[in-house]
């Protein structure tokens, strides 16, 4: 399994809020821009504690595996690959959704003097902010998921358990 790079997602951030920040100009000049909705920054907020949460209680029962304490659950290799690839899928997904936030908010700022339009505005950020810290939780989630180098074999670096 491969790491997730940071160069794709800032690709995909770009991207997406390029052409969210287009679509939203060009929407609005024909109509009504649609509202960004106040559970956009809740719902990725929700998802980095999700992936925050997994990636404790993992390093946690992987600490403990390697401490060999007796009380120690073990992790299931097949258990931490679907986190990972959660946790990757999720990075990819936020990103995304950032981007398309983040394009929207910068057009919004050109609307702030609306009081409808600047809480959007708002809620825009905040939802990249959100997608930002899911992007951090996943990172962290698939940190704590890699496999310890071999001392034998010259890797150029360490990949997730898969």
């Amino acid at each position: 399994m491969r790491e997730l790079r940071i160069r794709v997602l800032a690709g995909v951030f770009v991207v997406a809020g390029v052409l969210s920040w287009a679509g939203a100009r060009l929407w609005n000049s024909i109509g009504t821009l649609p509202s960004v909705p106040l559970a956009a920054p809740i719902v990725l907020a929700l998802i980095a504690v999700v992936l925050l949460s997994t990636a404790f209680s993992l390093r946690a029962r992987l600490k403990a595996q390697r401490e060999r304490r007796p009380e120690a659950k073990g992790v299931d290799p097949l258990m931490a690959a679907r986190a990972v690839v959660f946790g990757q899928a999720s990075a990819l997904v936020a990103a995304l959704v950032a981007g398309m936030y983040g394009g929207t908010g910068v057009f919004l700022l050109e609307l702030l003097d609306f009081p409808a339009r600047r809480d959007q505005a708002v809620y825009a950020a905040f939802s990249v902010l959100a997608g930002i810290a899911v992007i951090a939780a996943a990172l962290y989630l698939e940190r704590v998921c890699k496999l310890p180098e071999d001392d034998d074999e010259n890797h150029p670096g360490a990949e997730p358990v898969a």
